[in-house]
């Protein structure tokens, strides 16, 4: 089976057993015994037992498979929490109190990023540090390289650029030749056109909410939005300050907040225009906010299963000219 389509079979299955117990407990038939039997632990097997070990059936990857495990199993007590009438809940009442710990993890994740960010974008104004480097050292010497690791640098970044984008420069990165993409197809000003949206929505949908279901649901959503908000925020100043760099023999490719993406320049096979719509594939890596990606890099050699990288730049011309001439000289 390909590894794109067995990676989507857990979701799927918890997609279906979601529809068969709604309709299971939704109902009074011969299945359920006309209603006497609509017992909590028979989703329970499905969605706490089965689910987690069809994850690790379907990842060869045990971090990712432990992270999407535990994202599916959060959902699926959602799910059940709707689903599962109250009078037939007795393990399930606890399990729904647990949403108070999943809150807790991700307060404790969210302070953990701010407090990283804070010291480490202060040493690197004073060091004139890589910033990236600057929020993921700290981060990778306590909890070393890991999918975790991965998770609060992505964090660290969102809040450094929402707290000290001004103290943020292009020139501090590392590399001897800097390229940029904030104005490919408007990519910059989009960004903030779905902040205003983001903005002039949050007060109509909060009211709204608060009306016509209730107050608790309404702060929810909005507390959601607000940190969509600040995502988006940060985003937008990072694209105009991420630069992607050729850094003596590698291209270092930052975009937004996205993780940084290396290539030693002997492993680019090719690198030309491109004009195409690029599709998803589990062999292609994109790089692009808007419109079609205008460069096209081959590699010699797979990278985290990527051969074909699509980016979208400001000058592509000029980038390919660059790319080719360091390829050359290195």
């Amino acid at each position: 089976m390909k590894p794109s389509i067995k990676s989507k079979i857990p979701l799927a299955f918890l997609t279906i057993i979601s529809i068969w117990w709604w309709y299971f407990y939704a109902s009074s038939n011969a299945l359920n015994d006309y209603g006497n039997a609509k017992h909590e632990w028979l989703f329970m097997l499905d969605a706490l037992l089965a689910l987690p070990i069809l994850c690790f059936l379907c990842e060869s990857d045990k971090q990712q498979a432990f992270l999407k495990a535990a994202i599916l199993c959060c959902t699926s007590v959602f799910i059940g929490s709707l689903i599962i009438p109250e009078q037939n809940k007795v393990v399930f009442n606890f399990l729904e109190s647990g949403r108070y710990f999943v809150l807790g993890i991700i307060l404790v994740l969210e302070l953990s990023a701010l407090v990283t960010v804070c010291l480490a974008v202060r040493a690197s104004l004073a060091n004139k540090e890589d910033p990236d480097l600057a929020v993921s050292n700290p981060i990778e010497k306590i909890f070393g390289p890991s999918l975790f690791s991965s998770i609060l640098s992505l964090e660290g970044r969102v809040w450094s650029f929402a707290l000290f984008a001004s103290q943020i420069t292009s020139s501090a990165y590392r590399g001897n030749q800097h390229f940029y993409y904030d104005t490919k197809d408007g990519a910059q000003s989009n960004l903030f056109g779905f902040m205003l949206l983001i903005i002039i929505e949050i007060p109509l949908v909060h009211l709204l909410l608060h009306f016509l279901w209730s107050s608790t649901a309404a702060n929810i959503t909005t507390g959601l939005t607000l940190f969509g908000l600040i995502f988006f925020f940060a985003e937008y100043k990072a694209v105009g300050k991420r630069p992607i760099s050729i850094h003596e023999n590698n291209l270092i490719i930052r975009y937004g907040l996205y993780a940084p993406f290396t290539i030693p320049l002997d492993n680019v096979s090719e690198i030309r225009p491109n004009n195409l719509f690029v599709k998803r594939s589990r062999n292609v890596k994109r790089f692009n906010y808007s419109g079609v990606p205008n460069v096209a890099i081959n590699l010699c050699s797979p990278i985290s299963g990527k051969t074909e990288v699509y980016l979208g730049v400001n000058s592509p011309e000029t980038f390919i000219n660059n790319i080719k001439h360091a390829k050359n000289a290195a």
